[in-house]
C-alpha cells in the first residue's frame, strides 16, 4: 500500500469527497453551466491541496523554530521585569566599574614632561595628568617605549594608574 501524502488527513480527505458529492464532479459553487473553469472540481482541489501543502509546510517551519528555541534557551529570563537592575546588582555593577579610562601617554610640549590623557568614567571630561615623578624608576629606553608606542609593561601601567588615583582623589 502506498504511503499516503502529509497533507491528506483523514479530515482532509472528508472534505474532499464532501466537496465531489455536493458538485457531482462538476463547479464547486452551483453554477449551472459554470463560465470559470477555475471552479470546476479538478482545478479547484489543486489550488487547495497547494495551500494545505504550503500551511503544512509553515506550521513545520513554526514547530521546528520553537523546538530550535526550547533546546537552545537555557530557561532563565533574559531581563529583569522591572527596569534594567535591581538595587543590589546596580550597586555591583557600579561598583565593579572603573573611575577612570587611560585614552593614551605622551609628552608635553609646553614642559617637556610625560602626561597621560585620562577619560573620566561616564562623563565627557578628559584630563591631563603629569606624570614626571612616576615614571623616573623606569628604565630611558623603557620610559621611551611607553611614551611613543604605548608599550606598557605591568609595573609602568600600575605606576600610572596610581598617579592618576592619586590626582582624582585629591
Amino acid at each position: 500500500m502506498p504511503k499516503q501524502p502529509n497533507w491528506a488527513t483523514p479530515d482532509r480527505q472528508a472534505y474532499l469527497v464532501k466537496l465531489f458529492n455536493r458538485s457531482q464532479g462538476f463547479c464547486v459553487f452551483g453554477h449551472r453551466p459554470c463560465p470559470y473553469p477555475e471552479h470546476h472540481y479538478e482545478l479547484f482541489i489543486e489550488g487547495l491541496i497547494a495551500d494545505w501543502v504550503r500551511e503544512d509546510r509553515a506550521q513545520e517551519q513554526a514547530q521546528w523554530q520553537a523546538e530550535r528555541k526550547a533546546l537552545h534557551s537555557l530557561g532563565e529570563r533574559r531581563y529583569p521585569l522591572r527596569g534594567r537592575f535591581s538595587n543590589i546588582s546596580k550597586d555591583i555593577f557600579y561598583g565593579k566599574q572603573p573611575q577612570f579610562y587611560l585614552e593614551g601617554i605622551g609628552i608635553s610640549g609646553l614642559t617637556l614632561k610625560p602626561f597621560a590623557k585620562v577619560k573620566i568614567a561616564s562623563s565627557y571630561t578628559r584630563l591631563y595628568i603629569d606624570l614626571a615623578d612616576s615614571l623616573k624608576d623606569m628604565s630611558k629606553n623603557a620610559r621611551r617605549k611607553a611614551l611613543r608606542h604605548g608599550r606598557l609593561t605591568d609595573t609602568a601601567s600600575q605606576r600610572i594608574r596610581q598617579a592618576v588615583r592619586h590626582y582624582l582623589d585629591h
